[in-house]
């Protein structure tokens, strides 16, 4: 593994100088050198990464140490029992990075989707016309990938946040940003404490919605692919939970209307999942 490069791709005047990746781990190790590796490669190296590790087992504890012993860029901290679970652990993070830094949460089986996905995803941080603010978050495209049949990777559907119309109409409408696929900047995380409680599977669109309620929060959206996911996670296997948990933020966002984006957001999942409609939402940039 390389040590972090001298000089990177140079951005734009205004554009972000900080970025901290958050990523919890729990006895991860065999997943994480893709996403190691992604970032090592990138166009833009001046990138940090912060694992949160839970009560994982020593094995994974030495590969980590080693990983942080070998790259800077890469640093580790054990997760407070006072921030349970993959959200606590992004809270732990939040708390950890920089101020000013802007902020990416991935998982363990996440990884940069191209060499200049941060270069290119960092430019779109910086403000519209000089001497404006920059924008809050930056919300780009992901792509879901898996094992295919003869065990090679295989990308499946895109994932993607609607740019049509303003941010809080567009998650009335269903649609949600993926979180592995938005920067969360410095202005963003002024306005709103991170992950909440009670959500365990869908604190970030609970998140999201909380941040819509600023009135002048500033969401840019940028056709680029930024990331991709893996398919395996726990939210999948808890559905009753995970759908008693949307119903909660829609409620708590928009009243008794919380049904119209409830249903909304299952229609374009389901949508997506056609062959040919999933196409046409990828070129008109809907999704999740």
């Amino acid at each position: 593994m390389s040590s972090p490069a001298a000089a990177g791709a140079p951005l734009p005047p205004g554009s972000a100088t900080g970025l901290t990746l958050i990523v919890p781990t729990l006895d991860s190790y065999r997943l994480l050198p893709r996403l190691v590796t992604s970032l090592q490669r990138q166009s833009w190296p001046h990138w940090r990464v912060l694992f949160i590790d839970g009560p994982s087992r020593a094995e994974h504890r030495a590969w980590l140490e080693a990983l942080c012993h070998r790259d800077k860029r890469f640093t580790w901290q054990p997760q407070e029992p006072t921030c349970p679970g993959i959200f606590g652990a992004m809270n732990q993070g939040f708390l950890a990075a920089p101020a000013d830094h802007w902020l990416l949460c991935w998982g363990s089986d996440d990884w940069a989707a191209s060499p200049t996905a941060l270069e290119e995803a960092l430019k779109a941080t910086r403000p519209a016309t000089p001497g404006g603010d920059p924008p809050d978050l930056v919300v780009c495209h992901g792509r879901y990938a898996g094992p295919g049949k003869d065990g090679a990777v295989r990308l499946g559907r895109s994932t993607a946040f609607s740019s049509c119309g303003a941010y809080r109409l567009n998650l009335f409408l269903g649609s949600t940003p993926p979180h592995q696929a938005t920067l969360i900047g410095p202005g963003a995380r002024r306005r709103v404490d991170p992950f909440a409680a009670p959500f365990r599977l869908s604190a970030d669109l609970d998140y999201f919605l909380r941040l819509s309620a600023c009135a002048d929060l500033s969401c840019r959206t940028l056709d680029l692919e930024l990331v991709h996911m893996g398919e395996a996670g726990v939210s999948g296997q808890q559905t009753r939970r995970r759908l008693q948990e949307v119903r909660l933020a829609y409620g708590r966002a928009f009243g008794w209307l919380w049904w119209i984006p409830f249903l909304l957001r299952y229609v374009r999942r389901l949508w997506s999942r056609i062959p040919v409609l999933g196409k046409a939402r990828m070129r008109t940039g809907q999704g999740r």
